[in-house]
């Protein structure tokens, strides 16, 4: 987490073009959390995070920001939509279930750290479990002399495993106990473990009934499984995954605004909105939600809530979690010369994916640069004339575009086909013109 804002800026830019405010601002409040764990305890229970309120349209950039966010911290993270949840008494889910979300992403982080880690033991674990079964040990009243040859043929046997010359040799081996994982977290916790126990307890029944002969080369894959049961420790993993959780979480509340009652509608005949905005109340201020794995204090989960607000405003939210988003970014609208951005500077972006798909068939795909700026243009059009669906634009477009080679790059195997402006205007002219088809199909 020791990144500097302007550092963590950079990696963004690499992924969202412009909304420079907006990764301002969530580089700070990143960048706040690292400090806070340099303070003192006492002082550092007392810095509370300040969660970020991202205002703009659709397809600008906003869960983009949060997601690469996540995956350059190694922090738990989960995305959300505020519109998924009710109040008591209404369908939907529970808003504490966002948490036990968090909660298993967090333990799927650290149980592959620990994995990685231990990585060296368990594969020692499983190769001397192959050895064994491939030189069965030698009876307790051997002399000295076998012993010493055993231990030879052992040593070389090890060898031939890890080179690879046993993989086609058949053995048997004993299954690990199929354990039945409750990832529902939408049950309550009590639930939950009552049901993992009769899990458990049925494992443990039917153990050491399941025998298999495999070749060792699956063998390896199946040992692995037990392997990790036997050497992680896992309430290493669930203590250092619930401390994660509490002090590095992040959750992305998307559609806020779809839960805001406007004064300007008749929302507020919806009990459910304002309900669920007063359930997400304390999550967010700072409470205590049991999981099975342990409670979860979210006093310092940080919480980005994002919307477009073309119906409502963000004043429409009761007051009390308006003021829990202290920080407020609104980003901007995509212009041309962004789109045109996105698709020649973006890490991965969607050109390249098209290159690289096509190429899969022998097909190599190129893109002049005026091509590039006329599907810009296209598609900033698309999104004046029609609702403004920001980059998600370029996907339709560019899908329209490459339809034909699409379908047939199969028997274009070995040639370069060439995108140019003409090209574009070729296939796209026609519908961007026509209001009716662009409507439907931009």
């Amino acid at each position: 987490m020791n990144m500097t804002p302007k550092e963590i800026v950079a990696y963004l830019d690499q992924y969202v073009i412009g909304q420079r405010e907006a990764k301002k601002t969530i580089a700070l409040a990143l960048r706040t959390r690292y400090r806070r764990m340099q303070l003192d305890p006492d002082l550092r229970d007392e810095v509370m995070p300040k969660n970020i309120l991202m205002i703009g349209s659709t397809g600008v950039g906003k869960t983009e920001l949060s997601r690469r966010l996540a995956k350059m911290m190694r922090v738990p993270f989960i995305k959300v939509e505020a519109s998924k949840y009710t109040e008591v008494g209404f369908v939907g889910r529970d808003v504490e279930s966002m948490i036990r979300d968090l909660m298993m992403t967090s333990m799927s982080i650290v149980k592959e750290e620990f994995s990685e880690n231990a990585k060296e033991s368990m594969y020692e674990f499983v190769l001397e479990r192959i050895v064994e079964k491939l030189l069965p040990p030698l009876p307790s009243l051997a002399t000295d002399t076998k012993k010493v040859q055993y231990e030879e043929s052992k040593a070389r046997m090890r060898q031939r495993v890890m080179g690879g010359e046993m993989d086609n040799h058949t053995i048997e081996i004993e299954l690990p106990s199929a354990r039945i994982e409750f990832n529902d977290t939408n049950m309550m916790p009590e639930m939950a473990k009552v049901q993992e126990s009769f899990s458990a307890l049925f494992a443990n029944l039917n153990k050491g009934e399941r025998k298999k002969e495999m070749k060792v080369s699956e063998a390896k894959e199946v040992l692995l499984v037990e392997a990790e049961q036997r050497l992680l420790d896992m309430e290493a993993v669930k203590k250092e995954a619930l401390r994660r959780t509490e002090q590095g979480g992040i959750i992305f509340l998307d559609e806020i605004d779809k839960i805001a009652v406007s004064s300007r509608s008749d929302g507020r005949n919806d009990p459910s909105k304002e309900g669920v905005q007063r359930d997400l109340l304390p999550i967010v201020e700072g409470s205590s939600v049991n999981t099975k794995f342990g409670t979860i204090n979210t006093d310092h989960i940080l919480f980005i809530a994002a919307g477009a607000f073309h119906l409502s405003r963000p004043s429409d939210l009761i007051p009390e979690l308006q003021g829990r988003f202290p920080l407020r970014v609104e980003l901007e609208p995509l212009d041309e010369e962004a789109l045109y951005k996105i698709l020649r500077q973006t890490k991965n972006s969607l050109l390249h994916q098209y290159q690289a798909l096509l190429a899969v068939e022998g097909l190599t795909l190129e893109f002049d640069d005026e091509a590039v700026r006329a599907i810009a243009r296209i598609a900033h059009k698309a999104n004046e004339k029609n609702e403004d669906i920001g980059a998600r634009r370029l996907h339709t477009v560019l899908e329209k575009l490459l339809e034909d080679i699409s379908f047939s790059a199969d028997e274009q195997h070995g040639t370069t086909i060439v995108i140019t402006a003409e090209t574009v205007h070729k296939k796209l002219n026609i519908v961007i013109e026509n209001d009716d088809l662009a409507r439907y199909i931009l």
